[in-house]
């Protein structure tokens, strides 16, 4: 708490002391181990960021483990703290602490900052941009960064070559080049690939810190032919290169222009009867290779018809099948309604107990509480599973993130776990609207033909079997084989902060009530009471 307050002053001072800002590193250090609830670390780059002048690099930062960082401080800044790159304090940005080299030019990415997750982008670089950078983070009982290298390389423009004239009884050359970084390396070559000495060789650097390059070499008779000019970048390992063609007949004391006209004009026909038989050869192999070719395709195509006949004779086999298990589901629907008492408090639950969904701060407070954000955000149903067979269907509509399944009664009052079969959790969600998935030990994916507005759940326990469908489509979609050791109860996480278009409430729908069941009298005694609401160990991602 001590480092917090003094962190802040050292923006507003411009400038903390060296003795004091180890103090307080020192006395956060020094910390009783109990404080600290568990070791947090901050990642970012491991190894060097390699960006080109005019283009765009991003900065990532992440806790390990995951943690909500949107009521933490996080700062980046340029070899040391006073050098602010961009500061996010209070959910805000704060632009006035900014060097100058850098307004106009940051922009914050928080997507994911519920996840201890956040991104700058850093527009437009400049080779004055290149150099050591960080990020911190810094909550109220823990601080920490992580450092990496920014290195800038800029490719020029293509070489010029120009002809200046006679010079010491040769041609001399000149070839230019602008908008390199770091500094270019030039090399002149005639046409059997040796290195020519350079007669001159200026770089000058503009006020954007990019160089330009111009030399210059006399090419002499008898070094005629293809003579290049080339430029190396060798951070990039990239060069470009310019050739010319120069003929003696341009040098001094060159040959005769007659003898030079009458041997080139020979040359020229001779090349152009090679040419002539050349495009004749290629054009029959083209031509037979065409006629394979169809021949091969024609083929192909057979085949692969029958391949797909095949493939769709499955697929509808298939989709019969999961449509076939998902009716047989619906004979065993249950009339499920939310427990107002097991709302997380940043959820709203409609009067009926069908609907759920999410608001941005908590009741009755102006600025949300930290801890408040980093709770479970989630609620479960009035009735309790620990014989039989339910089935019942969940609207999603189109919310971006959202997350529906069965857990143990007693393992959201247990404390803080990440959600797995393992830790008493058999859930599906979405993620960032397109990616679907399942939590076992780590997230597995999932591939739908068919985006659900409507998700149908089956629970059977002595099977020990939790199945999820497609209710948009009648298609089966993931099911979960485990052996249940209690009572289960149906799980609803809205996931705050969708930031959707299309903020959807979590909705149960009605089914026809001649498909509805009420629960056996030994599924009813069963019942545990609602967990309290305020407890903290509900947080998860």
């Amino acid at each position: 708490v001590m480092y917090f307050s003094v962190f802040l002053n050292s923006y507003q001072r411009g400038c903390l002391p060296s003795s004091l800002f180890f103090l307080t590193h020192l006395l956060l250090l020094l910390q009783p181990r109990a404080m600290r609830s568990e070791e947090i670390r901050v990642v970012g780059h491991e190894e060097p960021i390699l960006a080109h002048v005019g283009d765009e690099v991003e900065f990532s930062c992440h806790l390990s483990p995951y943690r909500d960082a949107e009521h933490m401080e996080i700062l980046w800044f340029r070899s040391q703290a006073s050098n602010v790159v961009h500061l996010y304090r209070k959910q805000q940005e704060f632009y006035d602490w900014q060097m100058k080299q850098f307004q106009n030019r940051t922009q914050l990415i928080t997507d994911d900052i519920a996840d201890g997750s956040v991104t700058l982008r850093l527009h437009r670089v400049v080779p004055a941009d290149e150099g050591l950078y960080g990020c911190r983070f810094l909550g109220t009982d823990f601080t920490g960064e992580a450092t990496w290298e920014l290195e800038v390389a800029g490719l020029g423009s293509d070489p010029h070559i120009s002809i200046e004239g006679f010079k010491e009884g040769g041609i001399q050359l000149k070839c230019h080049s602008s908008g390199w970084y770091p500094k270019p390396q030039a090399q002149w070559r005639d046409h059997q690939g040796r290195c020519l000495p350079p007669e001159t060789e200026n770089i000058t650097e503009d006020v954007q810190g990019l160089f330009s390059l111009e030399t210059s070499v006399v090419v002499q008779e008898g070094a005629h032919s293809n003579v290049s000019c080339s430029i190396q970048n060798h951070l990039l390992g990239q060069k470009k290169e310019f050739v010319i063609h120069i003929a003696d007949v341009f040098l001094p004391g060159t040959s005769p222009w007659k003898r030079a006209f009458l041997g080139t004009l020979v040359g020229l026909l001779l090349l152009l009867a090679f040419l002539m038989m050349l495009v004749l050869y290629f054009f029959r192999k083209q031509r037979k290779s065409q006629e394979k070719l169809k021949k091969q395709a024609e083929k192909d195509k057979g085949k692969l018809t029958v391949e797909l006949g095949k493939l769709q004779v499955e697929l509808d086999w298939r989709r019969a099948e999961g449509q076939a298990e998902w009716r047989a589901a619906q004979r065993h629907a249950v009339d499920v309604t939310l427990d107002p008492g097991s709302a997380h408090p940043s959820l709203e639950v409609s009067e009926d107990g069908k609907s759920v969904t999410s608001r941005r701060t908590a009741p009755g407070s102006a600025v949300a509480d930290p801890q408040w954000f980093s709770e479970q955000t989630c609620i479960l149903s009035r009735e309790r599973f620990s014989t039989g067979r339910h089935y019942w269907e969940v609207h999603v509509g189109r919310r971006s993130h959202w997350f529906l399944g069965a857990c143990l009664a007693a393992v959201p009052s247990t404390g803080r776990a990440r959600m797995s079969p393992a830790t008493g959790y058999w859930v599906m969600g979405l993620w960032n609207s397109c990616e679907y998935f399942v939590l076992d030990q780590h997230r597995v994916p999932l591939s739908l033909r068919v985006p659900p507005r409507c998700v149908g759940i089956f629970l059977d326990v002595e099977a020990g079997k939790l199945s999820f469908f497609n209710v948009s489509d009648g298609s089966h979609i993931f099911t979960f084989t485990d052996t249940f050791s209690g009572t289960l109860c149906a799980y609803f996480r809205p996931r705050s902060h969708d930031g959707s278009e299309h903020p959807d409430p979590l909705t149960i729908c009605p089914l026809p009530v001649s498909e509805k069941r009420v629960l056996e009298e030994e599924d009813r005694d069963a019942w545990l009471q609602p967990y309290e609401s305020s407890n903290p160990a509900l947080g998860l991602w």
